[in-house]
């Protein structure tokens, strides 16, 4: 038996093993476009933030799995207390999540009293409790809007994104220095030789890019934006994407005819524009989760409560 016959063997085995065990733990699998192409074809719901926030909140499964990184466990977990929610590797983390400590955050609101904290979705529990309101990259303009002209604002954890509201929605706002490992370290002269080598490519990029590579953005969006703009737009058949390569699989399943092309990082000998923690998520983790019910995000009812509120506000926004 040759080893690709071994190896495609054991792929079905655990497949096997992972589905018998969904359908015996009453799960869903939940996985974000940033998984491994193996991940994202074995879950129930895949999608960005937002839309993982809104499938949480909305299934009757007695067991959430999530297949992303911690903080989005934690928001499954806010959202449904009665419900055993498990990740495949708990210390699947997230740079900007780690960026803002709940209790220096905190610090930082009561310095500025009167004014609406906005945190991006991606950040701790603790950090949501301390929040007036949450967003995500496919609603972020919305929820800025909704907040009253007069009213100063602090935005957290994600500078980038908050430089980018900035300017599409002309508010001020006091920014929060963190930033995301992945979209942070694209070249810019990279992406400049990309666009040489095909002049007729789009680029598209997520909003937590650096400023001098958004500036060359023909979309900038959420990933489910990108995907949408990548797969629908009739302008192009040749996308550069500013955003974790993990999107190009929807990408690639939704218009195969079309080329999309990752944007590198600037150090060659790494895959630095590869998320290192979405990463750690591995289908025989999947399996060992749902087997063993763990490891399980557990969380203090009051921090809970207060984390669930300006959730709701941004749940209300639509």
């Amino acid at each position: 038996m040759s080893n690709a016959t071994v190896a495609t063997q054991g792929f079905t085995d655990i497949m096997d093993e992972i589905e018998a065990l969904r359908r015996d733990r009453k799960a869903v699998i939940l996985a974000h476009y940033y998984q491994d192409p193996d991940v994202q074809d074995l879950a129930d719901y895949i999608g960005d933030s937002l839309q993982l926030a809104r499938a949480a909140r909305d299934t009757d499964a007695e067991v959430i799995l999530f297949c992303g990184v911690h903080f989005m466990a934690e928001t499954a977990k806010i959202l449904n207390p009665g419900r055993i929610v498990i990740v495949p590797d708990m210390a699947a983390g997230c740079s900007l999540a780690d960026a803002a400590p709940a209790a220096r955050v905190a610090a930082w609101k009561a310095k500025h009293p009167g004014a609406a904290l906005v945190s991006y979705i991606n950040c701790s529990a603790g950090v949501k409790a301390a929040s007036d309101i949450i967003c995500t990259s496919s609603n972020a303009v919305r929820v800025i809007e909704s907040i009253p002209a007069d009213q100063p604002i602090l935005f957290c954890p994600d500078k980038n994104l908050g430089r980018y509201l900035m300017k599409q929605t002309g508010r001020d706002m006091e920014l929060w220095p963190g930033s995301c490992i992945v979209h942070e370290t694209f070249s810019e002269q990279k992406l400049v030789q990309l666009k040489v080598r095909y002049p007729a490519a789009k680029v598209i990029c997520h909003p937590e890019c650096e400023p001098n590579i958004l500036q060359h953005a023909d979309h900038i969006g959420s990933t489910s934006s990108l995907l949408s703009y990548a797969t629908t737009t009739p302008d192009a058949d040749t996308f550069i994407v500013g955003t974790e390569p993990g999107i190009l699989h929807q990408m690639q399943l939704a218009a195969p005819s079309r080329t999309f092309l990752p944007l590198p990082g600037m150090d060659e000998t790494c895959a630095c524009n590869e998320c290192p923690h979405m990463r750690r998520n591995t289908l025989e983790k999947i399996r060992d989760a749902l087997r063993d019910l763990s490891p399980r995000i557990e969380m203090d009812e009051g921090l809970r409560l207060s984390a669930l509120a300006p959730m709701e506000r941004m749940m209300a926004l639509g």
